[in-house]
């Protein structure tokens, strides 16, 4: 006697439909699971045969198999528990097989019978809907987090009995639907406001510009000068997600099983800001089950990079092809898996392993050899990437001690999701780009138009610094988004400059410049108070420039 019942398996963020087939013939007593099960799926037969009998049902001795197809693909976790055993039931005909296949089915077993959360629950009722299945049977505490899918019929069930009382119609089980597709009112309370930091306008400004375009950033100054501090308030001046990317963000959360108990939609943009001993493989994801890392629990949202100088070289060089891609792509020697990473990176180093190099009234410990080693560890390709790179200064007293009012978040979030709204508009028939950091390079001759003097400044700053053209097209995209933040109609003459100065980290003009300022000779007899450098009263941004 056979039966077949469906579930489904990961696959990177989506599930694939697995068919679990249960022949119940004559023979010695015996259960095996085939298919390529691993660790827990090739447990399950034993949990499977525990809360059949603790659940009431008497099965007859005979030989069991049950084949999860397709048989190539590997197969982990306990969520095909819920399945098997009524697949089972369905093979001893105590229950009928037609009721199965109108569902997926996802659970784990207690050996009570009890049914258990799981992991990947979204992408098994998004597979759900998208095979054309009625719906699906999880256990209760998924079940909200499977509603999110629209036009779907959830069965929330808590015990292996209630599942077969409502296939057999005994007691049937009252579905749980989503009503709409609205994240209104999603957005929270934002604990960590601008108000709360004092000074660094350059900074402020430099966030503003980041969160207005989706652009990378870059933050270099002494130790206590506010970088982290900042780094952490920038989600909050982020724009609300869309439902479609909420829906990406909780996928990923989904598989990794980072949902809280009453958590079934993640409602705000993630802010991930992992420690700087992380691997390459917990940066981009891997390890034995390939599941996401960093990178992708950053969706949408912010990767904070703190002391991005003291990360391996290796796990740095990594984000070149995500950066640029916002995939990532994942080869075993089974299967292939990409999984989404359209992050914003934000990283924040010092300017040297003591953190005073250059600051003024600040001693700085460090030999000129270990400076420029420290610098060495960023390559210039990483570099590259990074939009905007600008410099903290250490807050002086009378902004710690003023008692007028910084702006706020909210005031900065209108700002720029007014900005995100004309760049809306200007991609509405590109598929994929939703800010003007994704924009190809190909539409930059269609949407970055520049005044002569813009124009003009750009070929001198390529000219003069050497930029490549991956930095040129970024100068492009950034001054873009100051124009949009301004409300400019084309790139002005003070959009484009500004743009210009947001390049000087990683040109010749920032470390050597500074060496030249600064009274550091090498190798240093002993340590030297740093004197502030001259000013000729203009107002820079960045003050780094040849």
């Amino acid at each position: 006697m056979l039966a077949r019942v469906r579930s489904g398996a990961l696959m990177g963020i989506d599930a694939v439909v697995v068919e679990c087939e249960v022949d119940m013939a004559l023979g010695l007593p015996y259960f095996n699971v085939v298919g390529l099960p691993e660790g827990a799926a090739r447990e399950s037969k034993v949990r499977v045969v525990s809360a059949l009998k603790n659940a009431g049902f008497d099965l007859p001795q005979k030989r069991i198999t049950v084949n999860l197809a397709p048989a190539d693909l590997r197969k982990e976790g306990a969520a095909f528990e819920l399945p098997i055993a009524l697949g089972v039931l369905a093979a001893a005909r105590l229950m009928e097989e037609e009721p199965l296949g109108n569902y997926l089915f996802g659970g784990e077993l207690s050996l009570d019978g009890s049914i258990k959360a799981i992991k990947g629950v979204l992408p098994l009722a998004v597979a759900a809907r998208n095979g054309g299945f009625q719906g699906v049977m999880v256990p209760a505490a998924n079940a909200a987090e499977a509603a999110l899918v629209e036009g779907l019929q959830v069965l929330p069930v808590g015990h292996l009995r209630e599942a077969v009382e409502h296939l057999t119609g005994k007691a049937p089980i009252a579905p749980l639907t989503r009503t709409g597709s609205s994240l209104g009112g999603l957005r929270k309370e934002v604990a960590a406001d601008m108000a709360d930091v004092r000074g660094q306008p350059e900074l402020k400004l430099a966030l503003e510009l980041a969160a207005a375009g989706g652009h990378n950033l870059l933050m270099a100054g002494p130790p206590g000068s506010g970088k982290t501090m900042l780094a952490r308030r920038l989600p909050g001046i982020l724009p609300e997600m869309t439902f479609e990317e909420a829906l990406e963000v909780t996928k990923v959360y989904s598989i990794q099983g980072l949902l809280g108990d009453e958590q079934a939609l993640l409602r705000e943009r993630p802010f991930r800001s992992p420690h700087h001993t992380l691997s390459d493989a917990g940066l981009v994801g891997g390890g034995p089950a390939a599941r996401p890392g960093e990178l992708s629990l950053a969706h949408h949202g912010v990767l904070f990079l703190d002391e991005l100088p003291e990360f391996r070289k290796n796990v740095l060089e990594v984000l070149r092809q995500p950066l640029e891609e916002g995939v990532i792509h994942l080869a075993r020697a089974t299967q292939h898996i990409t999984y989404p990473c359209r992050i914003m990176l934000v990283a924040a180093m010092n300017p040297c392993p003591c953190g005073y190099f250059n600051v003024p009234g600040g001693t700085c410990n460090c030999l000129e050899h270990r400076v420029f080693g420290y610098h060495a560890r960023i390559s210039g390709p990483l570099l590259d990437r990074i939009d905007i790179t600008v410099q903290t200064r250490q807050v002086e007293y009378h902004h710690l001690s003023e008692k007028n009012q910084e702006l706020p978040s909210d005031y900065y979030r209108q700002r720029v999701e007014a900005a995100r709204e004309r760049q809306r508009a200007r991609f509405h028939d590109t598929p994929g780009v939703h800010c003007n950091a994704q924009m190809p390079s190909h539409l930059l001759r269609r949407y970055c138009v520049m005044s002569p003097g813009a124009e003009k400044a750009l070929e001198s700053a390529v000219t003069h610094y050497g930029l490549s053209a991956r930095a040129h097209d970024r100068i492009l995209k950034l001054a873009l988004t100051r124009a949009d933040l301004e409300g400019h109609g084309r790139i002005e003459d003070v959009d484009m400059r500004l743009a210009v100065d947001c390049r000087m980290l990683d040109r010749r003009g920032w470390l050597h410049a500074n060496t030249q300022g600064a009274t550091n000779a090498s190798p240093l007899p002993s340590p030297v108070r740093n004197q502030a450098p001259e000013s000729d009263g203009r107002r820079r941004f960045p003050p780094y420039r040849d």
